[in-house]
């Protein structure tokens, strides 16, 4: 099987070692020194298990060096979906799928949706809808992961997280054969890898953790342990996750709003969430997947998110000040 990840930073390199693991050796498209070190000396992922390997994947910032696969991941965030737009097209042959693997709300959440938002666009995450027209539904596969890793150095994934879980689903609710097959393969790296019916319920339990904590990890500039060491902190995470939970629900998904669960698995890491990591890299925020979307569907149900409100119009003031977001 050709596999090709695009975006292939902190959680691509992990999935690009479960991969070759499990024999597969992606090809990668990714840019800068990261890029650079691959190309000159290889690929190296640590995990938190003490396990360590390094291969020397094809990699390029350009699709065409790397042409058609029979299978895409996309695991660039959501503010680089228009040149994903621009540059998948070489990578995609007639049977090719395309699994994205991102945070907060899909530029595809209402493709293949049923009932009164079928179709629905989402500017803000597509605009002019370019992801749209670069692949067609039929390709998409859905994903959220729960993977603790960063990019420590160019060419090096460090994994803290001792369990790695990527949810999968098609759109349209079937459970298929492509589904399974790459979830086989990446089972065979190590991973959990459930495929479900309603890749949109696990989409929004995992929002029920970014609400919160990104949030605030952003606000403090501060890793989960030093954040839910304030009880301040903890009770804004239970509010939003109720609020979360609210919207989920009126949106039609089914999430168990469980805020102590949230804060028994965050509060003992000194990881520091995707979002704060670009902050602090000069990156630009997901503020729009994980926030900004998210409340327009309170606004669009009627669901009242006072806490969510303040966090995020707080939150978005940071990322504008640093020049990562614009208001």
């Amino acid at each position: 099987m050709r596999i090709c990840i695009f975006g292939a930073g902190a959680i691509g390199g992990n999935l690009a070692g479960r991969l070759h693991k499990a024999g597969v050796t992606p090809a990668l498209v990714a840019r800068g020194p990261h890029l650079a070190a691959i190309q000159a000396k290889g690929l190296t992922v640590r995990y938190a298990d003490g396990d360590a390997q390094s291969f020397k994947p094809a990699a390029s910032e350009d699709a065409r060096d790397l042409g058609p696969q029979d299978l895409v991941i996309v695991t660039a965030k959501a503010p680089a979906l228009p040149s994903v737009a621009a540059g998948i097209g070489p990578l995609l042959g007639e049977g090719t799928a395309v699994l994205f693997v991102m945070n907060g709300i899909p530029w595809w959440y209402f493709q293949n949706h049923g009932g009164p938002h079928d179709d629905r666009r989402l500017e803000r995450l597509d605009p002019g809808d370019a992801m749209r027209r670069a692949v067609d539904p039929a390709r998409v596969l859905g994903g959220t992961i729960y993977s603790s890793c960063s990019v420590i150095e160019p060419g090096t994934v460090e994994v803290t997280s001792p369990i790695n879980r990527l949810i999968m689903g098609e759109p349209s609710g079937r459970i298929t054969p492509r589904a399974q097959a790459v979830a086989k393969l990446l089972i065979a790296g190590g991973m959990e890898v459930p495929v479900v019916a309603n890749i949109r319920d696990a989409i929004w339990a995992k929002l029920m953790s970014n609400f919160s904590s990104g949030s605030l990890a952003v606000l403090a500039q501060s890793n989960f342990r030093t954040l839910y060491a304030e009880e301040a902190c903890r009770d804004a995470t239970r509010r939003t996750v109720a609020e979360g939970a609210a919207i989920a629900a009126a949106m039609g998904c089914q999430v168990t709003a469980d805020a102590e669960d949230v804060l028994r698995r965050l509060s003992p890491s000194a990881h520091k969430p995707s979002i704060l990591q670009d902050l602090e890299l000069g990156r630009a925020m997901e503020v729009d997947a994980i926030y900004t979307i998210p409340l327009d569907m309170a606004r669009l149900a009627g669901v009242a998110t006072p806490t969510l409100d303040l966090l995020v119009t707080l939150l978005k003031l940071r990322a504008a000040a640093a020049g990562l977001y614009k208001l």
